[in-house]
């Protein structure tokens, strides 16, 4: 019956020799090739919850009274958007559950675009012909933060509202345009008309959605057009072969596990495990702030560059041309960002290498860029460590200011101080294999040289 059914399809439709072709395509076996395959899980369930949420979810800033069975928040005024996800947190069906695993899927997510960036920077995965691949995947880590954002603001509570207080600041900080497009976004001056709510809205789940999808769509198109990288084990792996493992039967049995494993585990996380439980926040008011307000770990680094900025404005004739928080908030992410999309041509400068790869290195054969890719990694970190300094400022009594004299001297020393490291690590793992490789084939010739004689002998 399956043969007939598989007959009379291809009759009418042709499609034998595509999907023979589709069960033959080889994939990579490497363990690390999994990161960008979560992150695709969890975008996937990232949708499917967040289409849930769709059904609840009001985007409106209209002012209501809550009267609903959360004790604390009762005859408080509250937004209708702020009060329909405590209604979907406390009152729907599995409502806390979606909400914290979409909630959770998003770290997941971005977590696992970062280390999958990771993976492809200090292998070299990105070399000709990969560059517009892995222009795409720079392109879907930047919309997946602002994406994220959109998220977790539109709940209209203490924290998400002062982080659009805190981006508003900064887009405000951008010059010449940065009142105009303001306004224009916010539909007037902060916290903005009642427009803004459903412009939130339909980007997050919409626009972005749809553009974070067709990106990684065309993102695995070009990783199957141009096959996936690999590392040399073995001498048949060459810049011209591709070894893996065949899609059936090898492959697809793991990567369906590994879908419902990711799935799984996102799901528990979203029952077992709080996140941004927003009724202890409370509703946002113009009026009200907490020193406790930090946002999710994607934009800590954001909220450091803003707090490590020494106080200083750009002012030209008593007109301020370059606000403070443009410096942390808006050119620090842009440095980075534009370090990362310039990087593959900038390497191609400094080694003039412009061959097209199939392997991929190990840290340790290009020093240089494991170097300069450690040095920015770690200025990232102190910067994102230094996002929490109110926290530490508060829960251990440590000065604030100090903290943050501290973390500039630790931003501008420590980063070239790793760089160093890591190239003369890099340089004498080299030198040790290379000795390693000398005295493997010093014993392999002696071997040959007493084979020889003993066969001399012996005639």
């Amino acid at each position: 019956m399956i043969r007939q059914g598989v007959r009379y399809l291809d009759q009418r439709t042709a499609t034998t020799p595509y999907v023979r072709k589709a069960l033959r395509y080889v994939f990579p076996d490497h363990w690390s090739f999994l990161l960008g395959e979560v992150a695709l899980y969890s975008f996937v369930v990232l949708v499917l919850t967040g289409i849930y949420l769709t059904f609840f979810f009001v985007d409106s800033t209209s002012q209501v009274v809550y009267h609903g069975p959360y004790a604390p928040l009762r005859g408080q005024h509250v937004s209708e958007a702020y009060q329909s996800v405590v209604h979907l947190s406390t009152q729907v069906k599995a409502g806390l559950l979606v909400r914290q695993t979409h909630h959770w899927a998003a770290n997941v997510f971005i977590a696992a675009i970062v280390l999958h960036l990771f993976r492809i920077f200090f292998t070299g995965a990105y070399r000709k012909p990969r560059e517009i691949t892995y222009v795409i995947g720079v392109t879907m880590l930047a919309l997946a933060l602002f994406e994220a954002y959109l998220g977790y603001s539109l709940v209209d509570d203490l924290l998400s509202g002062m982080g659009l207080a805190i981006g508003y600041a900064v887009g405000l900080s951008i010059p010449f345009v940065g009142g105009n497009l303001m306004s224009l976004l916010f539909d007037g001056p902060f916290p903005g008309g009642h427009a803004l709510w459903p412009r939130m809205y339909i980007t997050h789940v919409l626009l972005l959605p749809l553009l974070i999808g067709g990106l990684l769509t065309l993102h695995l198109a070009l990783v199957a057009f141009r096959h996936h990288t690999q590392f040399k084990r073995s001498e048949r792996e060459t810049e011209h072969t591709v070894v893996g493992l065949r899609a059936w039967p090898s492959y697809a049995p793991r990567t369906l596990g590994l879908a419902f494993a990711t799935a799984g585990v996102l799901v528990l996380l979203g029952g077992l495990v709080q996140i941004n439980p927003i009724w202890l926040w409370g509703p946002y008011h113009v009026y009200e702030g907490t020193n406790g307000a930090q946002p999710d770990w994607y934009l800590g680094w954001l909220i450091g560059g803003l707090r490590l900025m020494p106080g200083f404005d750009v002012v030209i004739d008593g007109y301020t041309l370059v606000p403070n928080p443009f410096w942390g908030g808006a050119l620090f992410p842009l440095v980075i960002f534009g370090f990362l999309y310039l990087w593959p041509w900038l390497e191609r400068r400094l080694t003039g290498d412009r061959m097209a790869h199939n392997l991929l290195e190990r840290p340790r054969d290009a020093p240089l860029r494991t170097a300069i890719g450690s040095a920015v990694a770690t200025l990232v970190f102190v910067v994102f460590v230094a996002g929490s300094a109110d926290r530490v400022s508060t829960l251990l009594w440590i000065s604030y200011p100090g903290q943050i004299w501290f973390y500039r001297g630790l931003a501008l020393g420590l980063p070239p101080l790793v760089g160093l490291i890591a190239y003369r690590v890099c340089r004498e793992l080299q030198a040790g294999e290379a000795v390693e490789e000398r005295r493997h084939r010093a014993e392999a010739a002696a071997e040959t040289a007493a084979l020889r004689g003993e066969t001399a002998t012996g005639d």
